[in-house]
């Protein structure tokens, strides 16, 4: 089990220095960002450590604190996808995959319903859907960005705004499922996710690691599967657009309204 120890604080300055140089070496462009991430990592994990310290012991303050990692979520997939106006949607997005997932896990008695179980499980799954919400953003954003005159030909050809959206991200959406795909099939043959690792070094049997895991992984495929598509929903009707596509779609919608006679 892993310890607050010298040897800990040598692997990480070691492997903080790898992720640093190898970027800077090969001027990805990225060093700046890996040391930005790994101090905020060390950062906003010992706050949480001593946060949790006092939530865990509380449903309520638990419950809060889910709270918070969801508008946090919020805010980082917004960001990411240039749409930070348009925050309410994003917030739709990743609440629509995320809280029926833990209604169903906790409705269940799969997981208790107490701090330790809510905190780490709702942080997984938000953690999932805000992936997904990024994805997908970033991908059909792109896809719009890249084939405007497939857009604008459906448009013209009297078609309706949600369905020359569709023509051009319909393809494009179940890339946002890739890795979370990737992840539950090659469950342990290539990887050993947190949850199992996770239950191990708890002091849990194989069986209860592997039944957690299960759990987990099932959990988030079907909050990135709801993500995506309800993402897509609101990136089609012109809620969910980011900045530099406003002008564009408010100008397609015009024009795409039938001209009275």
């Amino acid at each position: 089990m892993t310890t607050l120890s010298t040897h800990l604080v040598v692997a990480l300055a070691v492997l903080a220095g790898v992720a640093v140089g190898v970027a800077a070496l090969s001027r990805l462009g990225t060093a700046r960002s890996n040391a930005v991430a790994v101090a905020r990592a060390v950062g906003q994990l010992a706050l949480v450590s001593l946060v949790l310290t006092a939530v865990l012991g509380r449903v309520t303050w638990s419950l809060l604190f889910a709270l918070v990692m969801l508008s946090v979520a919020v805010g980082t997939s917004a960001r990411r996808i240039g749409a930070v106006r348009a925050w309410p949607w994003v917030l739709v997005t990743v609440a629509s995959g995320a809280f029926p997932v833990l209604v169903v896990v906790f409705a269940s008695g799969a997981v208790p319903w107490n701090g330790a179980g809510i905190v780490p499980v709702a942080g997984i799954v938000i953690g999932g859907a805000m992936t997904a919400s990024s994805l997908n953003g970033r991908r059909c954003f792109a896809a719009l960005r890249e084939e405007r005159d497939t857009y604008e030909g459906a448009l013209a050809l009297g078609l309706p705004v949600p369905v020359a959206v569709r023509l051009v991200i319909g393809r494009h959406r179940a890339e946002a499922l890739v890795p979370g795909l990737d992840q539950t099939r090659t469950v342990g043959l290539v990887t050993l996710p947190g949850a199992f690792v996770g239950v191990l070094l708890g002091g849990g049997s194989p069986a209860q690691a592997g039944a957690a895991q299960v759990l987990v992984l099932v959990g988030l495929l079907a909050a990135q599967t709801i993500v995506v598509v309800v993402g897509s929903l609101l990136i089609e009707r012109g809620l969910l657009v980011p900045e530099d596509l406003r002008p564009a779609t408010r100008v397609q919608v015009r024009l795409s309204r039938p001209v009275p006679d």
